[in-house]
């Protein structure tokens, strides 16, 4: 049978995301589970090192990239282990080069599909569909994203909280980070307006979660979503926006590019490209893709 998977979703670095991961982990272990931890970060935090005693810690595997070792979550020694249950920090982190996966995400996976349940702790930024909404409010690209079908695939979705006012009393008492990187996110991503605005962002996506896992979606979808893909970057975060007003609506969700017939093979380089970028992007969103020939874009 498939793991059941389990995001710890917050706002913000401190919100405690990790500390309640392995609060749960030392709960279940108590319980008789066999459970071990495959990727801890602890970013120097005291508080949330102390929560790891006792616990069962899979070794890191080392990476060599570019002359300098990097540690990464060994997956393969997960597997080997087979425990019940595994707690992994961080789900959106991208593996360096020459990893077996792209994504610890695409780690997670891999564990789920071997029977291992995950815990796993992420923020709401990294979701893929909220990127353009996120960049215009902190002002910051999130790289690190992961799509919304892997954040649906999750059997229970919980809440870490704390007022935007008691994160920044945290930080600044050098609970989160160091002084010299607390002033830095005190003067960028961490002000209270975007911290508020974030929280909310993390507030109704739970709900959502929490609604779509209550409803179901056993009823069939009568609403449908269509992207219009050209090559102007602004596509993308139309299929970003698509995607999740159409997850809101339980909506079929569709991507089409409209060409005139044999146009495709004579478009400049560029545009070529960046429509084929469009529509894989589409595609790992799991959109439905298609070209259409056709001279009018609205009658085709």
């Amino acid at each position: 049978m498939r793991g059941r998977l389990t995001i710890f979703l917050g706002y913000a670095a401190g919100v405690g995301k990790t500390y309640k991961m392995l609060e749960e982990t030392q709960r279940l272990k108590r319980e008789g589970h066999d459970i071990v931890v495959g990727y801890f970060e602890p970013h120097g935090r005291q508080d949330t090192i102390a929560k790891i005693e006792g616990l069962e810690l899979i070794p890191r595997r080392r990476v060599t990239y570019r002359g300098a070792e990097f540690e990464e979550m060994d997956a393969a020694a997960i597997l080997a282990r087979k425990p019940e249950l595994c707690a992994v920090d961080e789900f959106p982190h991208t593996n360096v080069p020459g990893s077996p996966r792209n994504k610890r995400w695409e780690d997670v996976m891999l564990l789920l599909e071997a029977g291992i349940s995950v815990l796993t702790t992420m923020n709401i930024q990294h979701l893929e569909s909220l990127n353009d909404q996120v960049r215009e409010i902190a002002n910051v690209q999130v790289r690190e994203t992961i799509p919304d079908w892997v954040v649906k695939q999750a059997d229970e979705v919980v809440l870490v909280d704390v007022p935007p006012q008691a994160l920044l009393n945290r930080l600044q008492r050098g609970v989160i980070y160091g002084t010299d990187k607390a002033q830095q996110a005190l003067n960028n991503f961490f002000k209270e307006s975007t911290l508020g605005a974030l929280r909310e962002m993390a507030l109704r996506q739970t709900a959502h979660e929490v609604d779509i896992r209550q409803v179901g979606d056993a009823d069939e979808a009568t609403d449908r979503i269509l992207i219009h893909i050209t090559e102007s970057p602004a596509t993308a975060a139309l299929i970003r926006r698509g995607r999740r007003v159409a997850d809101y609506l339980k909506a079929d969700c569709f991507a089409v590019c409209v060409l005139p017939p044999a146009v495709m093979a004579d478009l400049p380089k560029a545009s070529r490209e960046a429509i084929e970028r469009h529509l894989e992007f589409a595609r790992r969103l799991h959109i439905e893709t298609r070209i259409l020939e056709g001279e009018n874009a609205a009658e085709t």
